[in-house]
């Protein structure tokens, strides 16, 4: 038990309780984390897929290329003793587990993350293996049986940072519709996004997602974007940022998938089911889901790849009224932008600063948020009439 002294947690002092009775295996490429609290009835299911991890020709993974990591934090059901006795059950599983009480201020899914993501780095680094990948699940949630091999992959290929596909477990309750609309939204801005801004290491077919029931990072990228951000929850929203801002090569691979709850009581303050019970209250409140126009979208995202052409090429020496047009379309002042241009090592950070500076009356005023489904259908009518583009692709 962790006294609360009032005092910042030392991250040091509380990993000296956590795994230190196994040592990693000299071929490790892959450590998987697990935050648990109180998944007693789902933690088996979670278990189970982690274990049963095959490659592309349905062969088993190598045991010594990964382990699993499990911390029951905070518990008041059987969970830990759930893990110990899965543990037991599968010898040949490497699959590690320990149990921490943290006092109220830090008894957080942000805290707990952040603790099994650096143990996790240390554990890769022991071994010598900077590109060595740090993977977050939940232990509410079933990866998919090529979770771990499409992740290898794609860290293979070049990547940085991985998220995956996260599908909600079907529910009967009344946000379904609103989880569904959401979902179908937010695909059809990535596949704008990705004609009218694309990326060379994030091609489509991509998704939406950067959650942390599916983020893989490699430990040289999660030291160089500062690790997991301290914030009690969003934690993953938060390491994404983080990520973007050293441009970090991110894939959101559909092939990465997992299956999580939809339940509406869930573990965090923050987090997805707390969005399912706002989902709720505007069914029967009957309230209209908004979203950002599309409008305001694609001018974000073909300005966002001018700007970064002129970042790229023309730092020092942009071109006459190059600017100009960029800031008139964002809202921003072209003198503003010209300084900040040269101010950042990284676009993602000036891109950050650029979307602050844009959240001011003149564009809020021109962008209010508009009907989900008259969004939906505007971009569906965007994508029809850009089926040239797409065909030539």
């Amino acid at each position: 038990m962790l006294a609360d002294t009032g005092k910042p947690l030392n991250d040091t002092l509380v990993n000296r309780h956590l795994f230190t009775h196994t040592t990693p295996a000299s071929s490790l490429r892959v450590s998987v984390i697990v935050p648990v609290r109180d998944e007693v009835l789902q933690l088996t299911q979670t278990l189970d897929a982690l274990r049963n991890q095959v490659d592309g020709d349905g062969r088993p993974i190598d045991p010594g290329q990964y382990e699993i990591l499990l911390l029951a934090n905070n518990c008041t059901d059987r969970s830990f003793e759930l893990a110990e006795q899965y543990q037991n059950l599968y010898p040949l599983f490497p699959l590690h587990v320990a149990q921490i009480q943290l006092p109220p201020r830090l008894a957080n899914i942000g805290t707990v993350r952040r603790l099994l993501m650096d143990e996790a780095c240390r554990r890769l680094m022991s071994v010598d293996n900077q590109n060595g990948i740090i993977a977050s699940t939940d232990g509410d949630t079933e990866v998919d049986s090529h979770w771990l091999w499409h992740i290898m992959n794609e860290i293979n290929a070049g990547c940085d940072a991985v998220a995956g596909r996260i599908i909600a477990r079907p529910e009967r309750n009344p946000a379904r519709i609103f989880h569904l609309r959401n979902v179908t939204y937010r695909q059809l801005v990535a596949r704008v996004e990705s004609l009218l801004d694309p990326c060379v290491h994030d091609p489509w077919p991509r998704h939406f997602q950067h959650f942390g029931a599916s983020i893989a990072v490699t430990c040289r990228a999660y030291i160089r974007a500062g690790r997991l951000p301290q914030v009690p929850y969003l934690e993953d929203e938060a390491f994404y940022r983080a990520l973007l801002r050293i441009d970090a090569r991110i894939r959101k691979s559909t092939r990465v998938r997992v299956f999580t709850s939809s339940r509406l009581r869930g573990r965090v303050a923050v987090g997805f089911s707390e969005q399912l019970r706002y989902w709720t209250r505007m069914y029967y409140g009957q309230q209209v889901q908004l979203a950002e126009p599309p409008g305001s979208l694609m001018l974000k995202f073909r300005n966002r790849a001018r700007l970064r052409t002129l970042w790229q090429h023309h730092r020092g020496a942009i071109p006459n009224g190059a600017l100009k047009p960029i800031a008139q379309e964002l809202c921003i002042s072209e003198q503003w932008l010209q300084h900040q241009l040269t101010a950042y090592p990284y676009f993602g950070e000036l891109w950050e600063q650029v979307e602050t500076k844009m959240q001011n009356e003149a564009w809020t005023r021109q962008w209010e948020p508009v009907p989900i489904v008259e969004a939906i259908r505007e971009l569906r009518q965007y994508l029809l009439t850009s089926q040239p583009l797409l065909s030539a692709e």
